[in-house]
């Protein structure tokens, strides 16, 4: 099930990552012991009332000019405007309404999607109201005050945030449809791969329109199994943003993987894995996706018995937090293995919901707890006692125990490797929850 998107736009220096950093940093989806994840603070998750959306802070886009109405600016709002759900617009009190809030309002009113704007800097209600009426001159309805830094009157905003939600539309979605996201850096060949797979595949059901983004999507049936392809060909090459990643093309990415049960991570056989294409991995990764690494433009490679050896060496080191991942080499241009591709989809999408008794469960935990006993720290030992399955898509996986100071990262990752082991869970990232007995987390 995805997740709302909601967007932060606005000009540099209203608060936009003030915010974010605000209503994200207890929400984080990130496990800050993972080892090598890359992390791009750009997205983050938040939770309110129930409801759990992710949220895009589109801020720090700086211009190379000091004027901030350039196209970088443009595309950065356009890209959020098409791929979330829900746009919050931040503009500044003490900076008054500017030409450039006017500029992204006018593309906002265009747009058919919800608009909160939200004032912000606003630390004292009553002596700052005032300067609160010219905002009703972007024509964008009422804009609700808060200071981001106090913090003051978020709760309002959430609510009013959450209230475009389209509940019926996330419960309504067709949960027989293998949903694959195909992401990566600009040129990997994204797009060659998708009209591979059209052309070949004459069982073409039709094209649709994305779930509430505008893109379009395409739905195939293969083997009797319901594919949707999620188009990411929006990602572009760096322009004069001074940025690692374009922020506008993560917004599309974020957007992408959010919706996607299977991410395909593709990387250019001629390039080699780079560190662009690890922050991508990175997402998909932290989303709780299911993932392949998909080697495209193999053809192109002069190989010999141990190129691809190599290869996978190189990945595997690389992104040694995704050792689930499986890699595969193709070509999109030529449809080399193509067809093992989607076998390899099929099977990882019946692991991301893969279930097992608490029984099983704990008859391999016991196992592998006889085999290396839990740490101790100051002669306290660590005592597990039990293990259970609690959600898909990820498998994620309560773990009881007498105190989770003791539980460390290492330990965790041996359960997890017998697990594997013992249950195969190929291609899709498993998630813990250390609990002690009595409910602490």
């Amino acid at each position: 099930m995805s997740k709302p998107i909601v967007a932060v736009i606005g000009r540099p220096n209203v608060g936009k990552s003030t915010l974010f950093n605000r209503l994200t940093k207890t929400k984080m989806s990130i496990v800050d012991d993972t080892p090598g994840v890359t992390r791009d603070r750009i997205y983050g998750e938040v939770e309110w009332l129930n409801h759990q959306f992710t949220l895009i802070d589109t801020g720090g886009i700086e211009p190379v000019s000091t004027d901030v109405i350039l196209s970088q600016m443009r595309r950065q709002a356009e890209a959020a405007i098409e791929s979330a759900d829900v746009i919050l617009f931040l503009v500044d009190v003490k900076t008054g309404l500017t030409d450039s809030d006017m500029h992204v309002a006018n593309m906002l009113r265009k747009a058919k999607k919800p608009v909160v704007l939200v004032v912000n800097k606003v630390d004292d209600i009553v002596t700052q109201s005032i300067g609160m009426y010219e905002f009703y001159n972007l024509g964008l309805g009422d804009p609700i005050p808060i200071s981001a830094g106090q913090p003051l009157n978020l709760g309002d905003m959430l609510d009013e945030i959450v209230s475009h939600f389209d509940v019926s539309e996330v419960e309504n979605e067709d949960e027989d449809k293998i949903k694959v996201a195909i992401i990566g850096k600009p040129n990997v060949g994204k797009s060659s791969l998708v009209n591979k797979i059209v052309g070949e595949e004459r069982v073409i059901v039709s094209d649709i329109a994305g779930t509430t983004r505008d893109s379009v999507d395409t739905e195939i049936v293969i083997n009797e199994q319901k594919y949707v392809l999620i188009d990411t060909a929006g990602i572009r090459r760096r322009s004069k943003v001074k940025e690692s990643i374009e922020k506008y093309s993560i917004i599309r990415t974020v957007s992408s993987i959010e919706r996607a049960d299977i991410v395909l991570i593709m990387i250019d056989a001629n390039e080699g894995i780079t560190e662009q294409d690890t922050k991508i991995a990175g997402m998909a990764h932290e989303a709780g996706k299911g993932c392949i690494i998909v080697v495209n433009k193999w053809d192109d490679i002069d190989k010999d018995d141990k190129t691809m050896n190599k290869y996978l060496k190189e990945i595997t080191n690389t992104l040694a937090y995704m050792q689930y991942a499986p890699c595969m080499f193709i070509s999109a241009k030529t449809g080399q293995r193509i067809p093992k591709l989607f076998e390899m989809i099929y099977t990882i999408a019946q692991n991301q919901t893969r279930r097992v008794s608490t029984g099983v469960l704990n008859d391999v935990l016991y196992e592998a707890m006889a085999m290396n006993q839990p740490p101790s720290d100051k002669g306290k030992p660590l005592k597990i006692l039990y293990m259970t399955q609690v959600s898909v898509k990820p498998p994620t996986f309560v773990i009881f125990v007498n105190d989770k100071e003791l539980m460390h990262f290492s330990y965790q990752r041996y359960i997890e490797n017998q697990m594997r082991e013992a249950f195969g869970f190929k291609g899709t990232p498993l998630r813990f929850i250390i609990r002690e007995k009595g409910g602490k987390e």
